[in-house]
């Protein structure tokens, strides 16, 4: 036989909303320790030059969320969690050199100035046909402290013409992406 518990909310002992329910179905979860939050994602909306052969930041300044107002979208294209704890951070950049000459594609997340996780593709350089664009992912799982720590996203570009290459960018598709969410139960 099967039970039928009816509430509209749910609270813990010291009378803290835990869940509540708005009587058709739709339920909200109200304690912070059990939402994926602070979490964001942006992207690039017009294409970005980069220097060949040097590591440059990517300016994701297109949000499609930011539960918390944690990402800087305008100056620093950082991530900036004030809640302590682990995330799964990722992060995407489309190279192009448009020469056809490229021989590595690099994608790096930088956690308080210093490369954390690599992303890399390499061409084959034996040919003279060598890649002319590539997109390399990065992930992991990243610890925040809650204060001081931030993310963000680079991007580096080897090619054989030496020239300036772009990190892709469209105002409707997201080529060159950035992201994070506070893990829970970890």
């Amino acid at each position: 036989m099967a039970s039928i518990i009816k509430a509209n909310e749910l609270q813990d002992f010291g009378g803290n909303s835990i869940l509540t329910s708005d009587g058709s179905g739709t339920v909200t979860v109200n304690a912070a320790a059990m939402k994926n939050t602070p979490a964001f994602e942006a992207f690039l909306s017009a294409n970005q030059s980069i220097a060949d052969n040097a590591t440059d930041k990517v300016l994701c300044n297109t949000e499609v969320f930011d539960t918390d107002n944690a990402y800087d979208n305008s100056t620093n294209y950082r991530f900036q969690p004030q809640v302590a704890g682990k995330y799964f951070v990722y992060g995407r950049t489309t190279l192009d050199d448009g020469a056809g000459a490229m021989r590595q594609a690099i994608c790096y997340i930088y956690k308080n100035g210093s490369k954390l996780l690599t992303a890399k593709l390499n061409f084959d350089r034996s040919t003279t046909s060598e890649g002319e664009g590539g997109t390399p992912v990065c992930n992991g799982i990243i610890d925040m402290n809650g204060s001081s720590d931030y993310i963000e996203l680079f991007a580096e570009l080897d090619s054989n013409d030496g020239g300036t290459a772009n990190v892709q960018g469209n105002s409707t598709e997201r080529q060159s992406n950035f992201g994070a969410f506070k893990l829970i139960g970890v």
